[in-house]
C-alpha cells in the first residue's frame, strides 16, 4: 500500500541531492585552487551524481522467482557522485598566484548554462515527484473516506 509513496520518496531524496551538487558546482565555478594533488593546486571539477535503480530486497527476489508477484519497480537511488575529468578552460593571466610558467590559469571545468538546465531538469523532476506523492496520498485519504460510510 506505501510502496508508492516510498518510491516517490526515493525521487524526491535523489532528486534533491542533485539540485545539491548542481549548487556547488555553480558555487565553485570560479575556483582554481580547490584541491592539492601531487604538489599542486588543481580547480574544482565538475561534479554529476549517477542514479540507479533501487534494490530490491531478497523476498520479493524470491517473490518474482516463484512466479506470486510481478516485477515491479523499488525506486532509485544514488550509486555515485563522480568528478568530470574534463579539463577547464585555459586563462591567460601571468598576474594569477596560480598561473603557469607560460601565464596560463585552468579553470574549473564548471559550465553555468549547462548547470542551469540540469537544475531545471532536476526542479521539474522534483515537482513531478510532489505531485505523484500527493495524488497517492489524497487516494488514501479518498479510500480512508470510503470505508466510513
Amino acid at each position: 500500500m506505501f510502496q508508492s509513496m516510498n518510491i516517490t520518496a526515493s525521487a524526491l531524496t535523489t532528486q534533491r541531492l542533485r539540485m545539491d551538487v548542481i549548487s556547488s558546482n555553480m558555487a565553485n565555478a570560479d575556483t582554481t585552487r580547490a584541491t592539492f594533488e601531487n604538489g599542486e593546486w588543481q580547480p574544482y571539477k565538475r561534479k554529476t551524481v549517477m542514479l540507479a535503480p533501487k534494490s530490491q530486497g531478497f523476498s520479493s527476489h524470491l517473490s518474482m522467482a516463484m512466479g506470486t508477484k510481478e516485477a515491479t519497480g523499488s525506486g532509485v537511488t544514488v550509486s555515485a557522485i563522480r568528478e568530470d575529468e574534463t579539463q577547464g578552460a585555459l586563462m591567460y593571466d601571468p598576474e594569477h598566484p596560480d598561473a603557469n610558467d607560460e601565464g596560463y590559469v585552468e579553470m574549473s571545468n564548471v559550465d553555468p548554462l549547462r548547470e542551469t538546465i540540469d537544475l531545471m531538469s532536476a526542479t521539474r523532476s522534483y515537482e513531478g515527484n510532489v505531485t505523484v506523492f500527493n495524488a497517492n496520498k489524497a487516494m488514501m485519504m479518498r479510500a480512508l473516506q470510503i470505508g466510513k460510510s
